[in-house]
């Protein structure tokens, strides 16, 4: 039952993920409606910024199967 209770706290990363990107999202589009011609800078730094907060997911993703299967 703790190994359980352990994984899901691990996987649970991904909401902290979930919000962050969206937020970024949303702010990176803003940000492309009121400078049209940064587009492809914002764009850039959008996606570097989401891969970051995507990596934690995974990395939560990844603890939560290794305490399930070693545990």
């Amino acid at each position: 039952m703790s190994v359980a209770i352990g994984a899901a706290i691990a996987v649970l990363t991904g909401i902290g993920a979930g919000i962050g990107i969206g937020f970024a999202t949303g702010k990176a589009t803003e940000a492309i409606a009121r400078q049209p011609e940064a587009a492809s800078q914002i764009r850039s730094n959008l996606l570097l910024g989401c891969a970051l907060a995507e990596a934690t997911a995974i990395y939560g993703f990844v603890i939560g199967l290794v305490i399930i299967f070693a545990g």
